[in-house]
């Protein structure tokens, strides 16, 4: 872990997303092998990591994947599905392990994920044995979620970053849905691979020492995409709250499609500290996260900055 506090200035020009922002945390600089003895300790299994390198619109960048059990992926990444018509959405969901993931123990990616509660309706109601462990697919609660990150062996300053994600994501679904943070449950965001890009953001963070984070404003799409309520009109609803809660200023990309996740707004609103760039700084390293889904119009990639700020 670094001895120094550093400020994190995240570049929303391509949106922002749990695995995007990983990716780029990792790419600056923090520790992959602290990562995964960190994630070993949480109480679920069912996933697994890998970090690899990906060119991105001709820019090198870190792609963070989980990988999830076969049992409890989604389509976070299937085009067809989050944007098709309803008959290539069913083709989809007939087809729904064709991605490209590596199926194992451990899973999930996400990228340019999409972890809505309001999106894909693949959080499985029913259980299975696998490997010799129990897996029960359900919706969660926040009270759910905040066991697990308590039950982690996370640093204290990285399970408070998680929690704090969590709380926001759990006040903006709460607002769409008509029920409090307490009663509302986790669809996408609950799930096994949004709870592990939380808490690698929130580790990575940690390990970097970061304390203050700018976020000038984040771009973002238009169109539809497919959640688990039908088609919902971009940015989605926990978006929507989340940017409104947070003061996060958006700005009109011209890409057909989702940018901003639930997860990465929920990152920015939870843990920003300024949405204005430092009148003087230098720049001490540089990461790029890469996102998953394929859209034109956009480099894919998240920027991040790693700055020390003159006096």
């Amino acid at each position: 872990m670094s001895n120094h506090q550093h400020t994190l200035i995240i570049d929303g020009a391509s949106g922002i997303s749990g695995d995007m922002t990983v990716a780029a945390l990792l790419d600056l600089g923090a520790s992959e092998e602290h990562l995964r003895e960190q994630l070993a300790t949480l109480p679920v299994d069912g996933f697994k990591i890998a970090v690899t390198r990906v060119n991105k619109h001709g820019i090198d960048a870190c792609d963070f994947d989980v990988q999830l059990a076969e049992e409890l992926e989604n389509h976070d990444h299937d085009m067809a599905w989050l944007y098709g018509n309803e008959a290539d959405a069913e083709h989809t969901h007939e087809h729904a392990h064709h991605h490209h993931h590596d199926h194992g123990e451990h899973e999930h990616h996400h990228e340019d994920e999409h972890e809505h509660a309001h999106c894909h309706e693949h959080t499985h109601e029913h259980a299975h044995d696998h490997n010799g462990h129990h897996h029960a697919h359900h919706h969660r609660s926040l009270a759910d979620v905040t066991a697990i990150i308590d039950g982690s062996q996370l640093s204290d300053g990285a399970k408070r970053r998680a929690l704090a994600i969590f709380t926001a994501l759990a006040a903006a679904e709460a607002k769409a849905h008509g029920k409090t943070p307490e009663t509302v449950m986790f669809h996408e965001v609950g799930a096994v691979d949004s709870i592990v890009d939380v808490c690698s953001v929130a580790i990575c963070l940690d390990d970097l020492g970061i304390e203050d984070i700018v976020v000038e404003s984040l771009s973002e799409g238009h169109g539809t995409i497919r959640c688990a309520h039908g088609l919902m009109p971009i940015p989605v609803p926990a978006v929507v709250n989340l940017c409104q809660a947070g003061n996060i200023a958006l700005t009109p990309a011209p890409v057909a499609g989702e940018l901003v996740t639930p997860t990465g707004a929920a990152v920015v609103a939870a843990l920003r500290t300024s949405e204005h760039l430092p009148a003087r700084y230098r720049i001490e390293a540089v990461g790029y996260g890469a996102g998953k889904r394929p859209y034109e119009g956009c480099s894919g990639t998240l920027r991040c900055l790693l700055v020390q700020v003159d006096a």
